[in-house]
């Protein structure tokens, strides 16, 4: 809570100075208060961000309050949440697709304005954190994918990186993909379409619809039963029928 910068979008102003009141009195600091989404825009152009936007929905103007939202999620990317006496289904579903961080009706209770603001900024900053992790993952993936003789695998909360020549395949398993590298297994959410695109071509090949494999790794092919053998690997790796001609391309036959 210490610093936590909030802004207030309220066009009645006893309304506006009573939240300010409460939100003070909570520790909160108030960086502006604005009674329109255009003075909300003259504010962000001063450089003037908060952590966090406390919005009415219905205000004076030519824009709604969630319309505000809208603009202030595409340029600003900060947490909202919704603060007003307008409950109805429709405004519900309006406000919905600016995903708010929470929504409060008035007349509201100083708890619930502290517990959903504390709850959104620690929303906002998981989030936050998990587009940092996605961004780098991706990068990395795109490294990979352009060559490079390593992968990069998400295991928790780390990025793993294994050498091409540590990592044998990979399995499907429903809504998960196993990757079994020479110092271990390293489980991700993810589809084999994606794991496919993101790894490095010249050296792994799709050979069922449920495993990928490290092609310098295979030490055999069973043409009677579709069947491979990968080094250091004690199970067979089955070989799908559609797989099978582009798998054999890749070497030179004799």
């Amino acid at each position: 809570m210490a610093n936590t910068k909030v802004f207030i979008l309220e066009d009645e102003n006893i309304v506006a100075k009573d939240i300010e009141q409460s939100l003070k009195k909570l520790g909160y600091e108030v960086v502006g208060i604005a009674s329109s989404g255009e003075k909300v825009k003259e504010y962000l152009s001063e450089g003037i961000l908060p952590d966090i936007f406390l919005m009415d929905i219905m205000i004076k103007g030519d824009m709604t309050g969630i319309e505000v939202a809208e603009y202030v999620k595409e340029h600003h990317q900060l947490p909202i949440i919704f603060l007003t006496a307008y409950a109805d289904e429709n405004t519900l579903n309006k406000a919905k697709i600016t995903e708010p961080y929470g929504y409060i009706l008035k007349p509201y209770k100083e708890i619930d304005l502290h517990t959903t603001i504390e709850m959104a900024l620690y929303k906002h900053q998981k989030t936050s954190e998990m587009k940092k992790e996605l961004d780098i993952y991706s990068a990395l993936a795109s490294e990979s994918q352009n060559g490079k003789d390593y992968v990069f695998v998400k295991n928790k909360s780390r990025l793993i990186k294994i050498s091409v020549e540590d990592l044998f395949y990979v399995e499907a398993l429903k809504d998960y993909v196993n990757f079994h590298a020479r110092h271990g297994r390293y489980t991700i959410h993810s589809t084999m379409k994606d794991v496919e695109a993101k790894l490095p071509v010249k050296f792994f090949a799709r050979v069922h619809r449920s495993f990928i494999v490290n092609v310098d790794k295979i030490l055999s092919i069973e043409h009677v039963n579709g069947r491979l053998q990968l080094e250091h690997v004690e199970k067979s790796i089955p070989i799908g029928g559609s797989y099978k001609e582009e798998l054999l391309a890749k070497f030179n036959l004799l």
